[in-house]
């Protein structure tokens, strides 16, 4: 049997760190081995305690120990090349004496048994150069380890040229990868600069490369395998899949309670505008304007909040979409097989999407009316006298058990100011058709012929009363029905009644419109649009002049709806306008009815 033909060579006994044959060998707990004083001086010039070959690192430095059998292997080895067998030249082996260059066979299998069982056969790549090339070239601390007894550096420090580059079949001094076995799949990513199979994952730089990217550019980073790195990575993913299910039960839970805020909000308006009537049952005229303020306040604030549970419901319903966007992402990315993929899509999924926190968000639940009822504790001093008598005696059991009558109190009072109004025919629109009586007005179908007198509109369909109002208070009360537009309330006398007018309290126009239905507005500066929840067929219109107020209320439903404030310097007059008949859906008229006053 031919020993350099088939089994020994110097390269299985040669040390990776000073390319020559082992002294006093010792392996690292990675298996792989070296000169006891090789590895030693390599780990003393590094921080890291990590094997040259497999990069694998030791959080704590070995206590290595000198391997006994590879030693006397090692010295067998030895004495056979120096003393009979074999002679070293230029990193190569060759056989000398004996009839075939070989030893005998006893000898042979003797060493055989003992020898380590080798590594198979890994064609060199194309592209890969010689390890001693590449460590001297970029000196690397290989390189600069060897020390200073080796033929290498002797043959330096003699000036002579440094021998060629050893050809193995594969390299021990560094990892080396090769397309073999599965890694030869077709799917498998290519090293776009070294056309090798992109095998290993750098931990340090978050990349996955080629073993010759390791070999160049990463050799004393932490790599490990594509595989290994994955294993890891599916574990956190699943970590990150729970904290966005996480958070997503925490924001529906959220959008539950906002929405249990609002329903609460809503019983709290409800049970403060029943205490707020009943309180008010009891006083005098003088403060119904505390009373149309509270209310004002308090539909204002409903609106606020409810706007604002809006917005925050809508906000969380979009951050719920992104998380479970971002959950499903997750989730097809732990099935996938695309390893490479799935580790340069997961840092972009494994934090959770920017999201706001949500722990101290709630509804706004003051209802702002702490200023009112302040201001009506001043007021009622004044009626002191009354309260400590109702304190000491009750109230009457008629009080006690509100009716739907005296629920509100409001418009009981006003009724008490009703008045007779009628229509003034000379300031109607040539297309309004009145009744016999003047209560009643609605749009025709063409224009009439009417003389055109600087009493009348010519453009804008409406007309007014005849009575003026100049001083005190007055109410009166007009039938809307299902009609779906019309403006009701009181203008000043000297207001523009040809062409185009700008209806706003600025210029003379104090009412309510009705558009398209359903779409209340006030015509204020600018037009303040009004949720109404039942429908009125009945509206009443009180104005107290001397307090420049025009007051609005669902007769029937008995609410008051709005209440303008202003100065009024000259007489006013009520005013109706049933708007066109839009082809005979808004054909039904406006009447001016009695008022019933409640016993």
């Amino acid at each position: 049997m031919s020993l350099h033909g088939s089994f020994l060579s110097d390269d299985q006994f040669a040390c990776s760190i000073c390319l020559d044959v082992f002294n006093n060998p010792s392996s690292t707990p990675c298996g792989h081995s070296f000169c006891m004083g090789c590895i030693s001086r390599y780990w003393d010039g590094t921080k890291v305690c990590q094997c040259p070959l497999c990069k694998k690192t030791f959080q704590k430095r070995p206590d290595l120990q000198i391997n006994r059998t590879l030693r006397e292997i090692t010295e067998q080895f030895r004495s056979m090349r120096g003393g009979g067998g074999l002679v070293r030249e230029k990193r190569g082996v060759k056989a000398v004496g004996g009839g075939d260059g070989g030893l005998p066979d006893g000898l042979f299998d003797e060493l055989k048994k003992k020898l380590p069982r080798p590594l198979p056969k890994v064609p060199v790549m194309p592209t890969c150069e010689p390890i001693l090339t590449s460590f001297s070239a970029a000196k690397t601390p290989l390189a600069s380890s060897v020390p200073s007894h080796s033929p290498i550096a002797a043959i330096n420090q003699n000036g002579a040229p440094p021998p060629p580059p050893p050809t193995y079949s594969h390299s021990r001094g560094r990892r080396r990868f090769t397309m073999s076995g599965a890694s030869s799949d077709q799917n498998l990513p290519i090293c776009e600069t070294h056309h090798r199979g992109i095998l290993i994952y750098c931990r340090t730089d978050r990349v996955c490369i080629c073993p010759e990217c390791e070999t160049l550019d990463h050799y004393d980073h932490d790599t490990v395998s594509v595989a290994d790195e994955w294993v890891e990575t599916k574990a956190q993913l699943s970590v990150s899949e729970q904290e966005i299910q996480e958070m997503i039960r925490q924001r529906i839970r959220k959008i539950e309670e906002i929405r249990m805020s609002v329903s609460e909000l809503e019983m709290a308006v409800e049970r403060e505008t029943a205490g707020s009537v009943c309180l008010f049952s009891t006083m005098m005229s003088a403060i119904e304007r505390s009373q149309a303020e509270l209310m004002e306040v308090m539909e204002i604030s409903r609106r606020a909040a409810e706007h604002q549970a809006d917005a925050m419901i809508r906000q969380l319903e979009l951050e719920v979409i992104e998380l479970r966007r971002r959950e499903s992402a997750l989730a097809e990315l732990a099935q996938s097989d695309d390893q490479i993929h799935c580790l340069k899509t997961f840092p972009n999924l494994c934090s959770p999407p920017p999201t706001k926190d949500w722990s101290a968000v709630s509804v706004d639940s003051d209802l702002g009316t702490g200023t009112i009822y302040r201001s009506l504790g001043a007021q009622m001093e004044k009626f002191q006298a009354e309260l400590k008598r109702i304190i000491e005696t009750g109230f009457p059991a008629l009080i006690q058990e509100p009716s739907p009558v005296r629920a509100q109190p409001r418009t009981k009072m006003v009724q008490d100011y009703a008045v007779d109004v009628t229509l003034n025919s000379m300031t109607a629109h040539p297309r309004l058709v009145m009744s016999e009586d003047m209560k009643s007005v609605r749009c025709g179908d063409r224009h009439q012929l009417l003389p055109d007198n600087p009493e009348r509109f010519d453009r804008v369909v409406c007309i007014l009363g005849r009575e003026a109002i100049s001083s005190g208070r007055h109410y009166w009360e007009v039938e809307v029905g299902k009609k779906t537009d019309w403006d009701l309330g009181v203008a000043r006398h000297s207001i523009n009644r040809k062409g185009k007018i700008e209806v706003t309290p600025s210029n003379g126009y104090w009412f309510l419109s009705l558009r398209d239905k359903n779409k209340y507005a006030f015509r204020s500066e600018p037009s303040t649009d009004v949720q109404i929840s039942l429908r009125p067929n009945k509206i009443g219109i009180f104005v107290d002049f001397e307090n420049g107020q025009v007051s609005f209320y669902n007769v029937d439903a008995k609410i008051h709806i709005y209440t303008f404030n202003d100065v009024f310097n000259e007489c006013v007059y009520p005013f109706f306008s049933p708007c066109t008949n839009k082809s005979g859906k808004n054909d039904g008229p406006l009447t001016i009815t009695p008022v019933s006053r409640m016993k």
